[in-house]
C-alpha cells in the first residue's frame, strides 16, 4: 500500500523526515523534491564497474543549463530524507517526463532506513533546459510487511551527489584515495 499525502504529513518527524519540508509540495500520495544547483558528469569515455571513475562538477547557473542527449548527468535533491518502517521510492514528475527528461535511470527504489540525499541519474531524450530549485521528482512511501532490517550500506548518510560505488562490491579490499573519499563524503567502510 502507498501512503496518502495526509498520511505522509501525519508520519512526519516519526517514520518520515524530509529536510527542508514545505507543506505546499505535498501531493495526494507523494511529496515533490527539488533539484540542487550542481550536476556531476563522468569524464571517462568508457565507464569501468571495477574502478572509481573520474567525474567533473557543473554548477547550474540562475538562467539554467541545457542537458544534451546521450549524456548521463548525476544530480541530487535539495532535500535530505530519512525513512523508518516504510520503503521510499522516487519517481519523475509527469510534467518533467513530458519534456523527455528521465530523472532516474533505474534507481528509484529506496530501502527502509535510508538516510541521505537522493542521487538522480538524469538523461534527456532531446536538449532540455533545467533550473536549480525545480520540483524535479516526487517521493512516495510503501507500507512493508515482515521483519524490518534497516538499510546500512555504502550510500547511507551521504552528503553529496554519489557516483557509482559498485567497485567497492567487486573489490572490497580496493582502497580509495582518502582525498577522493573526502570530496564525495564516502564512508571508509567496505560495506
Amino acid at each position: 500500500m502507498i501512503l496518502t499525502g495526509k498520511e505522509i504529513y501525519n508520519r512526519m518527524g516519526d517514520d518520515i523526515q524530509i529536510d527542508p519540508f514545505e507543506p505546499t509540495r505535498l501531493n495526494p500520495n507523494s511529496y515533490n523534491l527539488t533539484l540542487h544547483d550542481e550536476l556531476m558528469v563522468y569524464e571517462e569515455v568508457v565507464l569501468d564497474m571495477a574502478k572509481a571513475n573520474r567525474v567533473r562538477r557543473i554548477q547550474i547557473p540562475a538562467d539554467g543549463i541545457v542537458l544534451s542527449p546521450n549524456q548521463l548527468y548525476l544530480a541530487r535533491t535539495v532535500e535530505r530524507t530519512y525513512t523508518r518502517n516504510l520503503v521510499p521510492q522516487i519517481e519523475g514528475r509527469s510534467s518533467v517526463g513530458r519534456l523527455g527528461l528521465f530523472v532516474h535511470v533505474t534507481a528509484g527504489f529506496g530501502d527502509v532506513g535510508f538516510a541521505g540525499y537522493w542521487t538522480l541519474e538524469m538523461f534527456a531524450v532531446q536538449p532540455v533546459r533545467i533550473y536549480a530549485g525545480t520540483e524535479i521528482c516526487q517521493i512516495l512511501y510503501h507500507e512493508v510487511t515482515g521483519e524490518i532490517e534497516e538499510y546500512c550500506s555504502k550510500y547511507q548518510h551521504n552528503h553529496d551527489i554519489q557516483p557509482s560505488l559498485l567497485f567497492k562490491e567487486l573489490d572490497p579490499e580496493h582502497h580509495v584515495d582518502p582525498q577522493l573519499a573526502l570530496n564525495f563524503g564516502w564512508e571508509h567502510s567496505h560495506s
